[in-house]
């Protein structure tokens, strides 16, 4: 079983389902409301366990029941909850989501106690991230944050996955440290500031991150699959096919499950197709959380 440390955000989701996305100014009346745990950070630590791997979480929640509430469901997918801290000085994070009838979602977020997630957090997490096989980030955290579990992580020669996500634009200190890098379409394009309209740019994006440090590039495409590459090989593989019912969380199903197959040391496409195939289960479920599939059902899509 290989060992995980994700850093990162905890939010509870407020959910709507609604007919289409309203526009500026106009209310649409939604069909049923639910709540569900999620935050890009938690969403990719409960993925990782439920893939099969041994996962450590580092976050800050809010000393309030939402943030009670994470916590205990953190532990009931044994996730290690050592490192994550309760803070008095704000709320636990929530978002607020409306998903449509076709699936697609548009996401709004108070970021409550995650920025509190600081760099002496970091510290305390130290020896976790150092014998860790694989440190999972993105960037729903304070950056000097994910800045010091990056270095941090590199400096002990523990494999760094990012996913860059919320997009933001980003410096070579913090690339040049990563091991692998997992943008969506959106994310590659501000990364590199090349515009992603052909397939055939997926290429340059990928040049483009090499040349920043990073070692591998997998851009994800939604129902197109994802893109993988490597100093001397690069290919597309295809999605599964499956009916969406909401894509929340896709993205961070991904990326948990990229982890633990990388942790156990598969070979990149096996380890892309592992993650594809745990994203293309989630995104037939409702929610963030409690949409990741466990290992066997993974097994099973393959």
């Amino acid at each position: 079983m290989g060992s995980i440390v994700v850093v990162g955000s905890s939010n509870t989701d407020m959910v709507v389902k609604v007919p289409r996305m309203p526009r500026p100014g106009e209310t649409v009346l939604g069909g049923t409301f639910f709540m569900a745990a999620g935050g890009k950070g938690a969403n990719q630590a409960v993925a990782a366990a439920r893939a099969g791997g041994a996962v450590t979480f580092v976050a800050c929640v809010g000393a309030d029941a939402f943030g009670e509430q994470a916590v205990q469901g953190f532990r009931e997918d044994g996730i290690d909850t050592e490192y994550v801290f309760t803070v008095e000085e704000a709320p636990s994070g929530v978002a607020l989501i409306m998903v449509d009838d076709g699936g697609e979602n548009s996401i709004a977020v108070a970021t409550g106690a995650n920025a509190r997630l600081r760099p002496h957090h970091i510290d305390q997490a130290a020896a976790a991230i150092a014998s860790a096989d694989v440190l999972l980030v993105q960037l729903e955290t304070p950056l000097e944050t994910v800045e010091a579990a990056v270095a941090l992580a590199a400096s002990h020669g523990t494999r760094v996955i990012l996913n860059p996500a919320p997009a933001r634009a980003l410096d070579d200190e913090i690339l040049q440290h990563v091991s692998v890098v997992t943008p969506n379409r959106s994310e590659a394009e501000l990364l590199t500031g090349l515009t992603l309209d052909h397939p055939s740019r997926l290429d340059d994006i990928a040049s483009a991150l090499f040349a920043r440090g990073v070692d591998v590039v997998l851009v994800t495409l939604g129902s197109d699959g994802c893109y993988v590459a490597t100093s001397d090989r690069r290919e597309q593989i295809p999605a599964f096919e499956v009916q969406a019912e909401d894509t929340t969380a896709a993205g961070d199903v991904f990326n948990g499950a990229l982890a633990v197959a990388l942790s156990e040391a598969m070979p990149l496409r096996d380890a892309a197709r592992f993650a594809s195939a745990a994203a293309a289960i989630s995104v037939t479920r409702r929610g963030a959380q409690p949409s990741a599939p466990h290992r066997e059902e993974i097994l099973q899509m393959l």
